[in-house]
């Protein structure tokens, strides 16, 4: 099968054969609290770091590895005359981590970043990776920061509702988290049951569309 792409921004605009504006996952899973955030942000204040930049930096890092990815898959080179030589370098310790992954398995990639909105419940999403791993088709999304958490499990569900709604029947999800520093490697963690994280996920999409309609109202 041909490998299907959409090069993306992080703010990609989802929306319904209506004309209809959604919002994607990330955005949907906003509602929740995130206590890990806040502590590193806590630390960031008690050594006087500037948490604002440390983040922009790190969804830059991401980025750059993500894009990275992408091209690894489609045989070709990015862009990266936007971003520092720091950034790239930390980036380029993930490709290492990545590639360190990548050669345990077999990867069949059918869908790379691709945009996909579900018409059923009204949201959209951008897989990172959709395809075969060691035989079996599944959804990988890629991390660079410090942990797996579990609104990561929410995000994957609802890609396989976006999934199923292209009609793949995907078997299970992958989280893999690739590591910044030279040796700090990679950590997955495979998913094969969705029912009670999307289910959780469709009751953030509800309090986000009822937050939008309370706010219209004031």
């Amino acid at each position: 099968m041909t490998l299907k792409s959409n090069n993306t921004k992080i703010h990609t605009q989802y929306i319904l054969n209506t004309g209809d504006k959604v919002p994607g996952v990330t955005t949907v899973l906003n509602v929740l609290d995130k206590p890990n955030l806040l502590r590193w942000a806590w630390n960031c204040g008690k050594n006087g770091v500037d948490y604002l930049k440390e983040r922009d930096k790190a969804a830059d890092i991401g980025t750059i590895t993500h894009l990275l990815i992408l091209n690894h898959f489609k045989g070709t080179t990015p862009d990266l005359s936007e971003y520092s030589q720091h950034d790239i370098s930390l980036a380029n310790n993930c490709m290492k981590s990545f590639y360190e992954w990548e050669k345990q398995h077999k990867l069949e990639p059918l869908f790379v970043e691709s945009v996909w909105v579900s018409d059923i419940y009204g949201f959209g999403g951008t897989p990172d990776f959709v395809g075969k791993v060691d035989g079996k088709l599944e959804i990988i999304d890629y991390k660079s920061g410090s942990g797996i958490y579990n609104n990561y499990l929410y995000q994957v569900s609802a890609y396989r509702q976006l999934a199923k709604e292209q009609n793949l029947n995907v078997e299970r999800a992958r989280i893999l988290r690739i590591g910044r520093d030279d040796n700090e490697g990679f950590e997955e963690r495979l998913i094969t049951s969705f029912d009670n994280e999307f289910e959780l996920f469709l009751h953030c999409l509800s309090i986000y569309n009822l937050l939008k309609v309370m706010k219209r109202s004031l």
